[in-house]
């Protein structure tokens, strides 16, 4: 079936399961009443929202008032709690706690039956993580036991046990709990919260099953580069992986179109190949989370999930370390981190803890935001990314790589890198290092490596490919220096691509080092990587550098200022004024262009966030992808791009995440920016009308020699141009 053929089919499904009362709920749904396409639902619901009990609400909460709000911001999902730690329905299985409000009613029943009635899909939540005392008296083999040997209590309620999430607790009882909630619902499918586990488990099911899987004793504690917590680690994820097969079979034991959705799983390459949907839990900020968080998370997930469902669970409620649920977030920082996941292919599901409402602000906001999204919900229903710059993330390396004092906060080479991308505007997508075949990587004129240090041998031969292929790449620090299970090689992987070989050192923390700049106005090169940078001689150097021999011959635009002393005061001067080994090392490689950096300039520049890293990083990204963006944004401010095709249509996502708060949130107000936008029509489309989606306007254009230029006069969150094609 054609994809357009099955969104359509999804959309006609709408109260394909109304019932005819509360009496319906209380006898198991025969799976044949439903219609008999049912898989169809997967593509359906466009915007969630999930009620998340607490055990008080059976009497205490308002079922009609969430209805009624469900039915005003066009929510065609719902993601409700259902049951494991405490259960709201009228269980009949020993030992899951019916919540002692419950009575003789059936509060999720009731909720169920309403949300059909409007023609939501169903999503019911289980949550295997904590248990009661009951539990531990029938089954303390069921409880999670610490290193020290003693029974792991609830670290947030005392008066709960941890459960032992790889045992018969998870496989034994709480698949029956998912087998009684299938045949007594019948939902589209069951979202488990916590389902994974919380650290090691000493318990004697785990001491069991690992060393008969691995020959092995436990590992004393966490620490990725210990060979036995490695073993560790990898046999927890296939007894996770056999975890989802186990409940998935029984979902579709009682309904075949139902799916298991895991709330995360700890390699992404298997979520996107086992999973249909996906929920992304990225509810909220904390700390110094930067706003566009949302859309990496969603962008991580779209490279191994495509183009199935990925929905967004966002919380209205404050997500710091000390968590406030009963309050909310401003609406601007709700707004801000529905946008990114938005504008990067997730669908929002906003989350309530509790039934009952004690601050309201949150649901004007989630309203507004709705209502947008469900009136131009066919412009929000992409069927191809159109970004040409790839940025690789690498599961692998963040597993087996580290230890060393300069491979530490190794993940803010990514963060660095792609602030550098969202300042410079231009729209790029996530590539998962395990997804490199030429089919994966044909849309992507660039690839860029922030530090991707542990690949292998063939990763490195696919990259190599695609370079000879005509594609581009820039790759930073020890990038292919490890193979895939972290071990050092003694040259680069990707010695040959880069031109040069490694020195045998690190050298850093680099204190009071500089670039030099070597400015030359009769070389384009040179200009376009120095651009902005023209009025001065020197910039900062990076924190670390690996020393590297050059192999071929290099243009010399950016040499290094060793370092020297920084006090006493009298003593701060250069004791060498420059030098010729080079901090940047530039080739063309046949159609592609290939662009090393030796330093940490991407971590440097997410720690010290200086500006002229930010400049120079850009312009070696231009540089490396040698073509117009297929869309260029300019005016002031900070601008998040994103670029989509739909089966009539384009859109390019503009998120404007100007603001004072925009490094540590939440957001106060929001601040709108003007903008200017050029893009590029794909071949053979014919433009038939321009359109501003969020603020509903028509703006004057421009079409020229294949490319459409307006001028974007408000852009407040989030505004979407949309491009509808003959």
């Amino acid at each position: 079936m054609e994809r357009r053929d099955f969104i359509k089919a999804a959309s006609l499904m709408g109260g394909a399961y109304a019932l005819s009362g509360p009496a319906a709920l209380a006898k198991p749904v025969d799976a044949m009443e439903l219609a008999p396409d049912a898989t169809l639902w997967l593509d359906g619901p466009m915007r969630w929202a999930q009620l998340a009990f607490v055990e008080r609400d059976p009497g205490h909460y308002d079922p009609d008032f969430w209805l009624s709000y469900f039915r005003r911001i066009h929510a065609d999902g719902a993601l409700l709690s259902a049951g494991g730690v405490v259960a709201f329905y009228p269980t009949q299985i020993p030992l899951q706690h019916r919540s002692d409000f419950l009575g003789n009613s059936d509060t999720l029943g009731y909720l169920v039956e309403g949300c059909r009635k409007q023609g939501m899909k169903i999503m019911l939540r289980t949550d295997p993580h904590a248990a009661r005392q009951n539990v531990y008296d029938a089954h303390p083999d069921w409880i999670a036991v610490l290193a020290d040997g003693q029974k792991r209590r609830h670290w947030a309620n005392p008066d709960l046990w941890v459960t032992c999430a790889l045992g018969p607790y998870n496989f034994e009882f709480m698949t029956q709990v998912t087998g009684e909630i299938m045949q007594r619902f019948q939902p589209e499918g069951i979202f488990s919260n916590r389902w994974a586990g919380h650290d090691i488990c000493y318990c004697e099911h785990c001491q069991r099953n690992f060393k008969a899987a691995a020959g092995l004793a436990l590992p004393a504690k966490i620490d990725k580069l210990d060979l036995t917590y490695r073993k560790w680690t990898e046999w927890r994820m296939k007894r996770l992986r056999e975890l989802w097969s186990v409940w998935d079979a029984e979902i579709r034991k009682h309904r075949a179109a139902s799916r298991f959705i895991p709330n995360g799983f700890p390699d992404k390459v298997v979520t996107g190949k086992e999973a249909d949907l996906f929920f992304a839990d990225q509810q909220a900020r904390r700390g110094l989370t930067a706003p566009w968080s949302n859309g990496k998370g969603a962008k991580e997930l779209r490279s191994t999930l495509g183009l199935k469902p990925l929905i967004g669970i966002f919380s209205v409620g404050i997500e710091e370390e000390f968590r406030w649920k009963d309050s909310v977030q401003s609406d601007a920082e709700i707004r801000i981190w529905v946008a990114e996941g938005t504008a990067n292919g997730m669908r929002p599901c906003f989350v309530k803890f509790g039934g009952d409402i004690y601050d309201k602000r949150w649901m004007e906001a989630v309203a507004k935001v709705y209502e947008g999204y469900h009136k131009n919900e066919k412009y929000l229903r992409n069927t191809a990314p159109m970004a040409r710059v790839g940025v690789v993330y690498s599961e692998q390396t963040d597993r087996n790589y580290g230890g060393k004092p300069w491979q530490q906060k190794s993940g803010d080479h990514l963060d660095g890198m792609y602030h550098a991308l969202v300042e410079s505007r231009i729209p790029f997508d996530m590539v998962n290092d395990r997804l490199l075949t030429p089919d994966d990587l044909k849309r992507f004129k660039l690839l860029i490596l922030p530090n991707v240090a542990a690949l292998s041998t063939a990763q490195c031969q696919q990259i190599q490919a695609f370079v000879d292929s005509g594609g581009s790449v820039v790759a930073t620090f020890e990038t292919s220096l490890y193979d895939e299970e972290g071990q050092q090689r003694p040259d680069f992987g990707l010695a040959g691509l880069f031109g040069v070989s490694y020195d045998q050192k690190v050298e850093g923390p680099l204190r009071n080092s500089y670039l030099h700049l070597r400015n030359n106005i009769k070389n384009s090169q040179t200009q376009l990587i120095l651009k902005g940078l023209d009025d001065t001689p020197r910039i900062i150097n990076a924190i670390y550098k690996v020393n590297v021999k050059p192999t071929t011959s290099f243009p010399s635009p950016i040499t290094l200022i060793p370092t020297y002393p920084d006090l006493p005061m009298e003593d701060v001067y250069p004791r060498v004024a420059e030098t010729d080994t080079r901090e940047l090392y530039l080739r063309q490689v046949g159609k592609g262009r290939v662009a090393y950096i030796p330093g940490d300039l991407d971590r440097s520049f997410w720690q010290l966030l200086n500006t002229d890293h930010g400049q120079l990083l850009s312009n070696v990204i231009h540089w490396a992808l040698d073509e117009e963006p297929v869309a260029a944004v300019t005016g002031p401010g900070v601008i998040d791009v994103s670029v989509w095709r739909q089966e009539k249509s384009m859109t390019v996502h503009l998120v404007n995440l100007t603001n004072p708060m925009m490094m540590k949130g939440p957001f106060r107000e929001l601040i709108p920016v003007e903008a200017q936008v050029r893009i590029q029509v794909p071949a053979g489309a014919k433009v038939t009308g321009v359109k501003l989606l969020m603020s509903d306007q028509k703006p004057k254009y421009e079409s020229k020699d294949g490319r459409v230029t307006m001028n974007v006069p408000r852009i407040l969150d989030h505004e979407i141009v949309a491009l509808d094609f003959a």
